[in-house]
């Protein structure tokens, strides 16, 4: 009816809407006055001399001293460093307050969320990686940049020499890769001239010098700052921390002349909701890890492809390509955040952008079959005055590749490309062309001077060393070619085959690179001694995952059919198997076809089970990685395995509605077919084992819950209300009476993809189809349940599993192909929770291990 309306609309709804923007804007402000406070508080430390801090008698500033929380932080919070070996992590310690039950970070959303602050800082030691790149292949771009200190001396020294190479494939809305397609990176200068000499001035406290870098790099919706040597963890250990303050996936870095300030940019998405999530460039602080400024919110489409700062003048402009049909390239402003010039680009993908070091006015960009040379007026940094011309690079007598994935500034002022044809171009300057075309002409042209055939396949990578060499990473020969004057090759080594093609190099100190592959490696070394991973992943979504039952380590396995035991202390890879060689069964050709889709290990710690997707399952001694029993039960894939808490039994789930119930040996190494559970009428998505081992609880995708008696002989129980209180040894199934609350109203049954109950009986984690990890308090049996609420993942989280003490929780990304390891913090001692309500305890992000 005309006129009537429903209840809530009147007038007082419409000043709460109004009440509830006015306060969103203020917060929004707060944020940046927050932002602005910590960047001048940096800027004073950066011009605060050594000498008259020692003088004074005042400690020079450090990592430690930082000048405020970031917004949103508890202010009952506190920051302790946790060291472990040669890993580092941030604990943070919180003191009980009055609050509502399940929250730590002040009251509920509307919809019963809560999510951490953008600007979190955390720390966590670590040898992870991964990153993002598309779903639809390996060959997405990624970054990988350098990041060295600032020089806290009485001459601050801030120049940087960049080159970006981007992957040879068009870019999509979502990356999969970050280390492994990793393909841009930027160098910035020798580290002597960026390390503070005085112990007092550096930041990494008192006692230390900052003689290392940090290696940036993304992972889904997380840039990952990692130290691979040195740093707060101890003589030659990595660390990392983590800038989370992106909402979708990010797909574009550049780091500032300065080695101190970062812009991401990130693609376009929805929320949970359906709202569109837009485009935007963060610029932030690499040391505080705050946002100092949004770029462009509003101004992109589709998302941000490739960024670049301006050398010549200290960072003073960026230069930004989008995704969009026309690939708009826009240059801003840095210190207003105001858009100077802007100009369509291409219908054809852009893969790398670039300012000329000599010269800011000159803007190259390449990607499918071009290179562009731009000559940009600035408009004396009025906004939209500026004017960019452009030039198309003429490749005359020579064959033109299909893709110009990298290219490089030299000294001289020529320009190196690498193409997919294998070869190296070298772009000189020829005479100012005043007939050019367009307002003003371009200052001068480029013309191809000189060919080199470099690498059989593409070029995927080119680094301008510290002494005037240029490397070179190929990637179907897998070679790394170092260059002198004139491409003469002086020296090259060739990746493992195991780890992937080069995707990115960068310069570590002294002669040391670090490489970035194909398949989520970082590896480590020089030309001369080869080189060792510190980073490794898988390549393609994951599915499978559990935790070992009194060590802390887990095993994830996924379509790219490898089989990974991490080790989370070490933040490293345990070993790995990978089931396309099919060397441990007698149908190698049918096991190549197969995948991990779930596991779960023996409570002996001896053996893990793992199901694959054509009703295959094996089991394999953790010590020595054999495959010690090999089953099929039907030609469908399994969704779950899971072993009695007693290891007696072992049941198997599988797509075809049935459950498979296995006697087992004591070391978990034999196994016999007791009996089926019969009664689904859908697959089986996942279950449980009782405490006593007898009983079974079992979802289904058809949203049912059923009860089995196993000792009974795998009958089935009619009456679900008298397991109603019965104790579980697990708790895995989304359905059930204890967590019933964890769902979401309007949910069509596929938004959670997986829970799980920590050992101590408190909290239970939550997996979502929105990139999304949860926490409840246990048992969580009420509707609209608050919950606290954590993103980082840039795909569906597929599984999430609690380490044997609950110190960390385990989350996998779908899509995004990647590992993430939170710590727990509040969460308390094993033993049974508390009667009287407390508060949920909260994830810290440990590190990113894959991937």
């Amino acid at each position: 009816m005309d006129g009537a309306g429903g209840p809530g609309k009147g007038p007082s709804h419409e000043a709460l809407q109004s009440l509830s923007q006015r306060l969103q804007v203020q917060e929004k402000e707060m944020e940046l006055v927050k932002a602005a406070l910590a960047e001048a508080l940096r800027l004073l430390r950066l011009q605060a001399s050594p000498t008259s801090l020692q003088d004074s008698g005042m400690p020079a500033p450090t990592r430690d001293s930082s000048p405020a929380a970031p917004p949103g932080l508890p202010p009952t919070c506190t920051l302790s460093l946790v060291s472990r070996g040669t890993q580092t992590e941030t604990e943070v310690e919180m003191e009980p307050s009055p609050g509502p039950p399940g929250l730590s970070n002040g009251p509920p959303d509307p919809q019963g969320g809560s999510e951490e602050p953008s600007g979190t800082q955390s720390e966590g030691g670590g040898s992870s990686s991964s990153g993002t790149g598309s779903p639809g292949g390996t060959g997405s771009p990624g970054i990988l940049r350098l990041v060295h200190p600032p020089q806290r001396s009485d001459t601050a020294r801030r120049n940087s020499s960049s080159s970006s190479s981007p992957s040879e494939r068009p870019r999509q809305k979502l990356s999969r890769k970050a280390a492994s397609s990793a393909n841009l990176l930027l160098r910035s200068g020798s580290t002597e001239s960026r390390c503070g000499k005085d112990p007092l001035s550096s930041p990494g406290g008192p006692g230390s010098r900052r003689s290392n870098y940090n290696l940036v790099y993304f992972i889904a919706c997380v840039v990952v700052l990692y130290r691979p040597g040195g740093g707060p963890g101890g003589p030659g250990g990595g660390g990392q921390r983590h800038y989370r303050g992106h909402t979708d996936c990010v797909r574009c870095l550049a780091v500032h002349p300065d080695g101190v300030r970062v812009a991401s940019g990130q693609t376009a998405g929805v929320d949970k909701d359906g709202k569109p999530l837009q485009p935007v460039v963060h610029v932030w602080d690499s040391e505080t890890l705050l946002k100092l400024q949004e770029i462009g919110l509003g101004a992109f489409e589709r998302g941000v492809g490739a960024l670049a700062f301006s050398v010549a003048d200290q960072g003073a402009f960026l230069c930004v390509v989008d995704d969009s049909n026309e690939h708009m390239l826009s240059v801003w402003d840095c210190s207003r955040g105001t858009k100077l010039a802007e100009i369509k680009s291409t219908n054809d993908s852009v893969l790398a952008v670039g300012f000329s070091p000599r010269d800011s006015s000159c803007i190259v960009t390449s990607g499918k079959s071009h290179v562009h040379f731009w000559n940009w007026s600035g408009g004396a940094g009025v906004p939209g005055n500026g004017a960019l011309t452009r030039k198309q690079g003429v490749f005359g007598k020579y064959k033109k590749p299909k893709f110009i994935p990298c290219f490089v500034f030299l000294p001289d002022g020529d320009i190196l490309t690498g193409d997919s044809e294998g070869n190296i171009l070298t772009w000189g300057r020829s005479v100012s062309d005043c007939k050019t075309p367009g307002r003003g002409g371009a200052k001068e042209t480029y013309g191809i001077v000189a060919q080199a055939h470099a690498h059989e396949g593409s070029i995927f990578a080119l680094c301008l060393r510290r002494d005037g060499t240029v490397l070179s990473g190929g990637g179907r020969d897998r070679r790394l070619v170092q260059w002198g004057p004139g491409l003469v090759a002086l020296q090259e080594t060739e990746i493992p085959e195991h780890f992937g093609a080069v995707r990115a190099i960068a310069e570590g100190l002294g002669s040391e690179l670090l490489v970035g592959t194909t398949k989520n490696a970082l590896l480590r070394g020089d030309l001369a001694q080869g080189f060792s991973p510190v980073i490794q992943g898988h390549t393609d979504e994951l599915w499978g995952l559990c935790t070992h039952p009194f060590q802390n380590r887990f095993l994830t396995c996924g379509h790219d059919r490898q089989l990974c035991l991490w080790d989370g202390e070490g933040h490293a890879l345990a070993w790995s198997i990978d089931l396309k060689k099919g060397i441990f069964l007698n149908s190698p050709s049918l096991l190549s076809q197969e995948t991990g889709l779930c596991a779960d290990f023996h409570p002996s710690g001896a053996a893990v089970a793992v199901g694959l997707n054509t009703g295959r399952w094996l089991v394999l001694d953790t010590e020595t990685r054999e495959i010690v029993s090999d089953f099929t039960d039907g030609n469908e894939q399994l969704s779950v395995v899971r072993y009695s808490p007693d290891g007696l039994y072992l049941a198997i789930g599988s797509h075809d509605n049935m459950i498979y119930i296995y006697s087992v040996s004591s070391d978990g190494a034999k196994s016999s077919r007791f009996g089926r559970c019969v009664g689904h009428s859908s697959f089986i998505t996942h279950l449980d084992w009782s405490k006593d081992g007898n009983f079974i609880m079992s979802n289904s995708g058809d949203y049912e819950i059923l009860y089995w008696d196993v000792a009974g002989g795998c009958k089935l129980l009619r009456n679900r209300y008298e397991s109603r209180d019965r104790e579980w040894a697990t708790y895995t199934c989304v359905l059930g009476f204890h967590v019933y609350g964890v769902w979401p109203d309007g949910s069509d049954g596929t938004d959670i993809n997986s829970l799980c109950r920590s050992h101590n009986e408190r909290v239970v984690a939550v997996a979502d189809d929105f990139c999304k990890v949860h926490l409840f308090q246990y048992p969580c049996a009420r509707a609209k349940a608050p919950s606290l609420v954590y993103g980082g993942h840039g795909s569906h989280v597929t599984s999430v599993r609690f380490t044997h003490d609950d110190s960390h929780l385990i989350s996998l990304g779908g899509k995004d192909a990647s590992i993430f390891q939170w710590r727990v913090l509040g969460a308390g001692g094993a033993g049974p929770a508390l009667v009287t309500p407390s508060r949920t305890p909260s994830l810290s992000p440990a590190s990113s291990l894959d991937v």
